[in-house]
């Protein structure tokens, strides 16, 4: 499949939203934007104020091709051959990415959304989602940024200063750098001394029973009939410092 797309990705794609009846991967896939945008678009929320392309009148693709798509919508729209010869366009892999003028002042936001929502992210990955700078995400961060009080966390998908795929593949490598950063004590169980793992195990009854207190011994024979013998012997004592008491009387 060629990797060639509309030159108004999100203009042609609020045309084909607003005037065929193809599904939202369809469109997704013919102006390489994630599912979700295409949604946004139709909802309302993403491209607004985005006028509509017509790719048929500026010949990207054929009458034909969409009534197809149409008709089965598990058909993969294909652009038109040109008929001129289009120099391809480098695009640059280094540095922020640039933003509207229209947006800038919206970048704030999207920066507290993206330090809110994925705290694992670096700085770097930020600057290329939302076109800022290092200073401006140190300043949100420590809040110490000139308009800190009325920053709003927004998506900065939902306002067009990145795509859902993009934002995704950021939020991927920060998760594949979250689990190779984890400390193998994080990860694997930690090995038991070995004077626990040989020690003998203690009986049950030792462990759960409480222990039985001396005072709970079943009492011999012989500390029976000297515990009878020294109750006769208080009680004869009292009975005898009665009768002295009466004699002195």
């Amino acid at each position: 499949m060629s990797d060639r797309k509309p030159l108004m990705p999100k203009a042609t794609a609020v045309w084909l939203v607003e005037n065929t009846a193809l599904s939202f991967e369809q469109i997704a896939e013919f102006c390489g934007l994630h599912v979700l945008e295409v949604k946004g678009i139709a909802d309302g929320d993403v491209a607004q104020g985005i006028k509509g392309m017509d790719p048929v009148t500026s010949g990207q693709i054929t009458r034909d091709e969409i009534a197809v798509g149409e008709a089965d919508l598990s058909h993969a729209l294909r652009l038109a051959e040109p008929k001129v010869q289009m120099p391809e366009v480098s695009t640059r892999s280094k540095g922020p990415r640039y933003t509207p003028v229209s947006r800038r002042h919206d970048r704030p936001n999207a920066v507290v959304w993206l330090i809110r929502n994925h705290p694992e992210m670096k700085d770097s990955q930020i600057m290329r989602l939302v076109g800022t700078t290092k200073p401006t995400i140190l300043q949100i961060r420590d809040r110490s940024h000139w308009n800190a009080a009325n920053l709003v966390p927004q998506d900065p998908v939902t306002l067009g200063l990145c795509s859902q795929t993009d934002l995704d593949l950021e939020v991927k490598k920060s998760a594949k750098r979250a689990d190779k950063s984890k400390a193998p004590s994080e990860t694997a169980g930690t090995l038991l001394p070995t004077a626990e793992t040989t020690e003998k195990p203690k009986p049950f009854a030792e462990i759960m029973l409480p222990k039985v207190a001396e005072a709970e011994r079943p009492e011999t024979e012989a500390e029976e009939q000297a515990r009878i013998l020294a109750k006769l012997k208080n009680l004869k004592g009292g009975k005898d410092d009665e009768q002295g008491d009466t004699n002195e009387r």
